[in-house]
């Protein structure tokens, strides 16, 4: 698994991360699928405080537990659950961050996470008190990197000026290329990199059933995916290599629910390494390209 140096911290993270928002609730079964990541170079962990109510945190603690020098931990924060667990309301503000922290390190079974993103956010939000959190909860060492989780170009733009994190973790796959309007160019400019979400659009460019896709409609989804499978590779191959062609990003979030999605994945991602730049210049030259119609 290659790594990539990331300009604003002194560590390396993998090419491929697993997004755990996917893992089962059965602690046995996440565990697992933990292990056969770790144990295929997939060392990053991108889990959140509002994944399962916490137990996704939880059962990422127990899979890591005597390997934590092994792993790299990104969780999130920013969502905060209602007492009566009905649903959870958006808190960026300081006092709320440095109080989640200890509940996701507490879960998580380690003294520091590596990463910390904000979960969301918008331009009308504190950003002063909400980056100055995250600056006090590196001097304390609690984290060793802060990062942003947003698909708003202005959002970017405006965190960009004041304290640019690590990381910015946003949306991208050839249905949904928004970022390469503004934001990549941004980042690319920046010591900032890009953990991105959603590179399998949801499988439905693989196996599962097409349906319409942001501003794509079911046919036109599915004539997309005749492109990539008339590709020549694998199909999941091309996608995990359509992203890591963007120089701004970094890692690729992908989630896996069994330890045979995750082998699929390992596999896909040795065989990217095969896949040319040709072909995925191809791919982007008869894929259409969409922007942002809001937040700009």
């Amino acid at each position: 698994m290659n790594k990539i140096q990331l300009p604003k911290t002194n560590f390396q993270i993998p090419e491929i991360s697993l997004g755990c928002m996917s893992l089962p609730e059965n602690t046995k079964e996440s565990m697992e699928i933990i292990h056969q990541a770790l144990d295929s170079g997939i060392n990053l962990l991108d889990t959140a405080d509002l994944y399962q109510k916490g137990i996704n945190e939880s059962n990422v603690g127990k899979a890591i537990a005597g390997r934590r020098d092994q792993v790299l931990i990104s969780s999130k924060v920013g969502n905060e659950w209602r007492p009566d667990g009905s649903g959870w309301d958006w808190n960026p503000k300081k006092a709320y961050i440095l109080k989640a922290v200890d509940e996701s390190l507490k879960r998580l079974q380690t003294d520091y996470l590596d990463f910390y993103l904000l979960h969301g956010g918008t331009i009308d939000d504190p950003w002063d008190e909400t980056l100055e959190a995250f600056e006090i909860l590196k001097e304390k060492g609690k984290i060793r990197a802060f990062g942003i989780s947003s698909i708003r170009p202005n959002v970017v733009r405006n965190v960009l000026k004041q304290n640019p994190p690590a990381l910015f973790m946003t949306q991208y796959s050839p249905l949904d290329r928004r970022p390469e309007e503004s934001i990549f160019p941004m980042i690319r400019e920046s010591e900032s990199r890009v953990l991105v979400r959603g590179s399998l659009a949801k499988g439905i460019l693989l196996d599962k059933p097409t349906k319409e896709y942001l501003n794509f409609s079911e046919a036109e989804v599915e004539e997309i995916r005749e492109i990539i499978y008339g590709s020549g590779f694998d199909p999941q191959a091309v996608l995990l290599r359509f992203g890591l062609e963007e120089p701004a990003i970094a890692s690729l979030s992908v989630g896996s629910s069994s330890v045979e999605q995750v082998s699929r994945l390992a596999k896909a991602y040795e065989l990217s390494q095969e896949v040319p730049s040709s072909t995925i210049k191809e791919l982007r030259d008869r894929i259409p390209v969409s922007k942002y119609g809001a937040h700009r």
